[in-house]
């Protein structure tokens, strides 16, 4: 995080790049949903008629990127003019401002924690990839609270969010950042082992509001631990000590709430963030890949430290799996994955049982790809389901999601054209936004710390399939 570097940084170049306001008119797109077997279809964003315009939901966009200033993260508005040094998200001072010289030595930091890591992907998406990272190390404060977003509604903390940020820097490099976060999600966790759905980023560790426990954020922070030490620099002792009590809790908290005989897990809200009734595919599949994440957390521990505690990790993550795979086939693979269990209608939730979440299977690539088409928004992104609102609103996070899984699975084609579309629909700061609207505008906030992980997580398993191909 550029904000724990020594003030005392020699400065930098104080050349500066303008953040415009936003664009009059919005740019034409098109974007690939190309299946297996299937035709390939260029959608291009085009005029609807007037009924057809006027079910669609307007957004503002809010923020269209955020900067780092001596004094903290602010947010750059839709229709600001802000100058950024060159290479940063810092905002740009004139010699004689009164904060300038910790200025140039903030930009400096931080082009110097972009240059020690890896920047992914084919060059074409160097400047997407390069935002991306800046904007999560803007986003991450000094204790390891992530932001999801820099202003409104989105200024907090979510486990789900920040556990894939850190993902997304341990796999490119900045493993300390990644543990900052992780250590940061410990101190929040509840003592039963369960994460509210998300958090004040004042360092009270209490939630905003009565949103009440999300069970998935369990699954995801126990993945995120597994991928920070397979990917970890030097001796990771100090944090796997750290880390112990956190994941016995949340491994404990799995098992509390899954059924013992059926598998089955309590009913709870996921990505969506609405009351359910029923199981959701996001949930169990987020509980599964938990149970398997802390089987390869316990074997990827150095051999000195790890101990019976790991052995016992393991073994009883391989007992939770059993079981949850078992609630997962009967519920859900028998009626082609969908959102519910024993329903219809199927969402992104699909996508977590496919790669690097999990091994491929037909019958979820099938799926998946039916949920690709039913997702599919006029500006050529992804809604969060087939039962969403008929809003025309495309939201990124599930679109970069759908691009990791293509990724993951090495179906490039499909990858680079959601990527595509996603780096087309970014903010004129570079950032990209949470929602794109049905005429292709940035819409909501930006940047959006999720999109902003799945889509660097995306580049990476695209460098890794060209790797291996070779």
């Amino acid at each position: 995080m550029v904000g724990r570097r020594s003030a005392s940084t020699p400065p930098g170049s104080p050349v500066g790049v303008v953040v415009r306001g936003r664009a009059p008119t919005a740019r034409t797109t098109r974007h690939l949903l190309v299946a297996s077997g299937i035709a390939m279809a260029l959608v291009v964003a085009g005029s609807p008629t007037p009924s057809e315009r006027s079910r669609y939901a307007e957004r503002p966009l809010t923020s269209q990127t955020a900067v780092l200033t001596p004094s903290g993260v602010v947010t750059v508005r839709a229709d600001d003019v802000v100058g950024r040094f060159e290479g940063s998200n810092v905002r740009l001072t004139e010699e004689g401002d009164e904060h300038h010289e910790e200025s140039l030595a903030l930009a400096a930091a931080q082009r110097r924690w972009l240059a020690s890591g890896l920047v992914p992907g084919p060059e074409e998406y160097g400047d997407m990839a390069r935002q991306a990272l800046l904007d999560l190390d803007t986003l991450l404060l000094e204790d390891g609270a992530l932001l999801a977003a820099p202003n409104g509604a989105w200024r907090y903390t979510w486990p789900r969010d920040a556990s894939f940020a850190a993902v997304a820097l341990a796999r490119t490099g900045h493993t300390e950042d990644a543990a900052r976060i992780l250590l940061h999600l410990a101190d929040l966790q509840s003592p039963d082992g369960t994460f509210q759905a998300r958090y004040l980023p004042d360092g009270s560790g209490l939630p905003p509001d009565d949103r009440g426990i999300q069970l998935d954020g369990d699954g995801w922070f126990l993945w995120a631990a597994a991928e920070w030490l397979r990917h970890a620099d030097g001796d990771p002792s100090r944090v796997l000590a750290e880390l112990r009590p956190a994941l016995i809790r949340a491994l404990d908290a799995i098992e509390h709430v899954t059924d013992p005989e059926t598998g089955s897990p309590a009913v709870s809200p996921d990505y969506w963030e609405v009351r359910e009734t029923r199981v959701t595919l996001g949930s169990i599949s987020a509980l599964l890949l938990g149970a398997r994440a802390i089987q390869d957390f316990a074997g990827d521990m150095p051999r000195g430290i790890a101990g019976l505690w790991a052995a016992d990790l393991a073994r009883r993550g391989a007992a939770l799996e059993v079981k949850l795979e078992q609630a997962v086939e009967r519920d859900f693979a028998t009626h082609g994955y969908p959102r519910h269990a024993g329903g219809a209608l199927l969402d992104a939730g699909v996508a977590f049982l496919m790669p690097p979440f999990a091994p491929a299977d037909p019958g979820v690539v099938e799926a998946w790809e039916r949920a690709a088409v039913g997702m599919g928004r006029p500006a050529g992104g992804l809604a969060p389901g087939e039962g969403w609102s008929a809003d025309g609103i495309s939201w990124t996070p599930q679109t970069a999601l759908f691009a990791l899984t293509a990724a993951a699975a090495g179906d490039h084609e499909r990858a680079t054209g959601w990527l595509t579309w996603l780096d087309e629909h970014r903010t004129d700061a570079g950032s990209l936004p949470e929602k794109v609207l049905w005429d292709g505008r940035p819409a909501a906030v930006a940047p959006l710390s999720w999109t902003s992980a799945l889509v660097l997580l995306a580049l990476v398993e695209l460098d890794e399939g060209q790797q291996s191909a070779h």
